[in-house]
């Protein structure tokens, strides 16, 4: 059985297998409501699209040979019972919700075999509450409505049952027009719309909005640069790099409340969701600039403290429940007492050897957390498969052990999202998959089953392939952007650690031989590859070719030759970029909007001019 998740108690019976047939029909018990029937259609759809049969919708009692569907409130909540029998298939769910995850077990079971399904009971429930994924749509990449409801679609697949949107400045706030006015930011009514359309599928759409760091475009404005810790940062430069350490807000100054709770205001009605995440994150700079005078008198901890309970009290004011990051905090524990009482902290970390210790030191100080492990797409061309899992495991490990009551798995888009969102897919299946049923499956034999279900390969090898990558990659998307900005003087710090030294072409010739070979290997799972999935291969083929280049480039950067024959080989490695940026441009635009695609592209031409001198 390739069921993700793995449902808790499956037991296959003996004798005659459950024949789907074109004239079967879905019978909804009297007491489904038109939440139901949206499931029920659901489920129609997407027989309609695997077997070719429209089914008709109906109510009533069990018939023969028909899909039945109804309510059984003794079970858990979201919890779920399937029966398939010879003469007729009987999905019950403990609520609305697990009606909805019975049907999608239903949907994966056909996805597999077909209109032939052998006789089975499955019983099913969650390990966790709240199963939620975090995207980031701010720092590179604004997704298109379309492609955000495909994501949605995706979760609910897989039984999560939250989303949240990680936003600093792609929103259209009516008064912050400095904020949004180079980028093509979501508006009130894209949330609107994407916030029903998730309901629907019984996914909470949860706010998650940067308000005390991680503010670097806020701060670079004319109007609200006077806000940022650091004085004068709004003089320099764009950075990718500095855009991840220095974004933090004065508050010292009582104009920085002002502007969060304002910007708070408009955004909170927007959201049904009885959550709303302040993030509060990573304030790397506070007490060292305009508000060193306060930290002397009262110590950065009380300063950082005092503030997020402003913002918490804030957002219960307005009926929400605060969420915050809890990578400051977890400093000094017992400050968490200092906030209200219904805070939820969200516990990250992204190290794939990561410790139980925050999640201990959380449970122990009464708080209710979420465990936040991620994807790992971040600076990365294709996403680092085994990292991703040694991660995700583990922090749900934790979670599970510690009872935390939900998990969030993040997709962050440092230095531009150079990542297709498509590549976080596994990731997000991992933490699917966990948070639901917490006895893990095997790294090897999870990527099998999400390669058959969720690409369409039934060879299964497709992730293993995937998971090579990083082994291969010699010169990451990190090093590259940090090389540009350290010769145009962006960077503020000194690296302690070359970049782009250590890559020569013998190297590059191995690494991008093996590419190759991967490379060959999906074009032949693509042709045997079922039809409907084989558009989800392109955007990896793509990304290997830019990996190929990329290490090229690294090597181009690093040698020390100057003579002909080299000129002639990184004019032409200039020219194969600038064709690979107009694919890459191509695949952007089907998922995203415009948004910092530019920033790319300064990177890519960058490059080419870079390699032309040489």
């Amino acid at each position: 059985m390739h069921l993700i998740p793995v449902p808790k108690k499956l037991a296959k019976r003996d004798g005659e297998n459950f024949i789907l047939r074109y004239n079967s029909r879905i019978v909804l018990s009297d007491e489904c409501d038109l939440q139901v029937t949206s499931y029920a259609k659901l489920l129609k759809q997407d027989i309609f699209d695997k077997l070719g049969f429209s089914l008709d919708i109906t109510k009533g009692k069990p018939e023969t040979s028909c899909i039945f569907i109804g309510l059984n409130k003794s079970l858990e909540p979201q919890g779920y019972r399937i029966h398939i029998f010879p003469e007729g298939i009987e999905l019950l769910g403990g609520d609305n919700a697990g009606i909805l995850y019975a049907i999608q077990t239903l949907r994966q079971l056909i996805e597999v075999n077909g209109a032939v399904i052998c006789s089975l009971v499955i019983e099913d429930w969650p390990d966790m509450k709240h199963r939620g994924f975090m995207h980031d749509v701010t720092r590179g990449r604004i997704p298109t409505l379309a492609s955000l409801k495909d994501l949605a679609d995706k979760l609910a697949y897989y039984k999560m049952n939250q989303l949240q949107l990680y936003i600093e400045h792609s929103f259209l706030f009516k008064d912050f027009s400095e904020v949004w006015r180079d980028d093509t930011p979501l508006t009130a009514e894209d949330i609107l719309e994407l916030d029903a359309y998730c309901k629907n599928l019984n996914i909470e759409l949860v706010p998650a909005i940067a308000s005390f760091g991680h503010l670097y475009k806020v701060l670079r404005t004319k109007t609200y640069s006077e806000l940022c810790e650091l004085p004068g940062s709004d003089k320099d430069d764009f950075s990718f790099y500095e855009r991840m350490r220095h974004h933090t807000l004065d508050i010292s100054n009582e104009d920085s409340y002002l502007f969060v709770t304002k910007m708070l205001e408009e955004f909170i009605p927007l959201f049904s969701s009885e959550y709303f995440n302040i993030c509060a994150d990573e304030t790397f700079d506070l007490g060292k600039g305009k508000s060193k005078d306060l930290a002397d008198r009262v110590g950065v901890d009380t300063m950082y403290v005092d503030f997020l309970k402003r913002l918490c009290d804030f957002v219960i004011s307005k009926g929400k429940r605060p969420m915050f990051w809890g990578d400051i905090i977890c400093q000094f524990p017992e400050a968490i007492k200092k906030l209200p009482g219904d805070v939820i902290c969200l516990n990250w970390n992204y190290s794939p050897n990561v410790e139980e210790t925050t999640t201990k030191i959380f449970a122990e100080q009464g708080v209710e957390q979420y465990v936040c492990p991620g994807v790992q797409g971040w600076n990365n061309y294709i996403n680092n498969l085994q990292n991703a899992y040694d991660n995700i495991a583990r922090m749900i490990t934790y979670g599970l052990k510690y009872k935390a009551t939900g998990l969030l798995n993040t997709d962050w888009g440092d230095f531009g999202h150079i990542n297709h969102p498509e590549f976080s897919t596994a990731g997000l299946i991992y933490g699917a998959a966990f948070s639901w049923n917490g006895n893990l499956l095997s790294f090897d034999e999870i990527n099998r089953r999400i390669s058959r279900l969720e690409y369409g390969d039934s060879s299964e090898q497709f992730l293993s392939l995937l998971a090579e990558v990083p082994k291969y990659t010699l010169a990451g998307w990190h090093e590259i952007v940090c090389f540009k900005e350290t010769r145009q003087n962006r960077i503020k710090e000194e690296f302690k650690y070359p970049i782009l030294e250590n890559v020569d072409f013998q190297k590059v010739r191995e690494a991008n031989q093996a590419l190759d070979d991967i490379s060959l290997k999906i074009y032949n799972i693509l042709s045997g590859a079922e039809t409907e999935k084989r558009y989800l291969y392109e955007a990896y083929l793509k990304a290997l070719d830019g990996i190929k280049l990329w290490n090229e480039a690294g090597a181009a950067v690093a040698c020390k030759k100057s003579n002909n024959e080299f000129k002639a080989f990184t004019k032409k490695l200039a020219v194969r970029l600038e064709y690979w940026y107009r694919d890459y441009q191509k695949l952007w635009r089907a998922v995203s909007r415009e948004s910092e695609l530019y920033r790319i592209g300064e990177v890519v031409f960058w490059y080419c001019d870079y390699l032309r001198d040489k």
